[in-house]
This record gives structure tokens, C-alpha cells and sequence, in this order.
């Protein structure tokens, strides 16, 4: 799995960046084998004039289906990566068990002629 962290209207600090990749690899430990890349981008968006301005914007590309793309704004940027990466990990979980489920239907009954 590879990951991407950038920081848009704020320098990147090394806290941050290591918060955030290991959020990323807990919640998306169940499904990793399906994640081909990942991409977190942080910004603030109003800058010093405060208010809940921090947003987490994370892009989950899947091997074999569509991107999941999930983006959450804060006060607080360590809560606006806890929400992304959580919504981000539910829906990663649902599609890749829905995924399963459908191969598994579509799989041929075989009998054994014996």
C-alpha cells in the first residue's frame, strides 16, 4: 500500500504526518491486500482567523473498483483525520465485503461425477 501525505496552507509536521499514517494503517489493516494507493491531503482551509476550518480529504484507490474518496472538516485536524479515516475504512470494508460476496455468487456449482 502506498501513501501520500500532503498539507496544503500549512507546513506538515512530522507528528502530524506520522498520526496520521499510522491511523491509516490500523483502520485499513482488515483490507490492506485491496488498497493499491492511498492519498491524504490535509489543509486549513481559513488559515489563522480560525473556526472548524481543518479539513482531511483522504483518496482510496481499490484494486478492481472504484475510488473511495471521503473528506471531513474539524476544529481540530487531529479530529478531522480521526472522522476521515474512519468513514474512509467503513466504506473501504463494506466494498470490498460486497465485492466477495458477489464473486462468491457468480462462482459455478461444481459436482463431482464419480
Amino acid at each position: 500500500m502506498q501513501i501520500d501525505i500532503q498539507s496544503r496552507g500549512f507546513s506538515l509536521t512530522d507528528t502530524l504526518h506520522s498520526y496520521a499514517q499510522r491511523r491509516l494503517l490500523f483502520a485499513m489493516s482488515y483490507c490492506s491486500g485491496h488498497v493499491n494507493r492511498v492519498v491524504i491531503r490535509l489543509s486549513d482551509v481559513n488559515g489563522p482567523r480560525g473556526g472548524a476550518d481543518k479539513r482531511c480529504h483522504v483518496q482510496i484507490a481499490l484494486t478492481g473498483m472504484p475510488d473511495v474518496v471521503v473528506e471531513d472538516t474539524e476544529v481540530d485536524m487531529y479530529a478531522a483525520i480521526d472522522r476521515a479515516i474512519d468513514r474512509a475504512r467503513r466504506t473501504v470494508v463494506r466494498k470490498v465485503d460486497r465485492n466477495f460476496t458477489l464473486l462468491r455468487q457468480r462462482e459455478p456449482l461444481v459436482l463431482d461425477a464419480e
